[in-house]
């Protein structure tokens, strides 16, 4: 999935990319907030600066993802592999 289709649904309301490959993707500065990203694979992908309150980050691969700046207020990351996430 790319981060244009992923945005486009979100935009139509949808909050459910569990299982997703959003590997690589750019979203920084996207409202994410309340979405699932379960299982979903996000390693390297760039999330600087995005909200990302409320999220379901639970199983994901964050490795290497760019995380820094982001509203991580709620958010879930039980079980996420974040080796090597740049949090800050």
């Amino acid at each position: 999935m790319t981060a244009q289709e992923l945005l486009a649904a979100y935009a139509r309301g949808e909050r459910d990319f569990s299982g997703a490959d959003l590997s690589g993707v750019n979203l920084e500065k996207a409202n994410l907030s309340g979405a699932n990203f379960s299982g979903a694979n996000l390693s390297e992908a760039r999330l600087g600066y995005a909200n990302l309150s409320h999220a379901n980050f639970s199983g994901a691969n964050l490795s290497e993802a760019a995380l820094y700046g982001s509203d991580l207020d709620g958010t879930n990351f039980d079980g996420a592999n974040l080796s090597g996430a740049m949090l800050l």
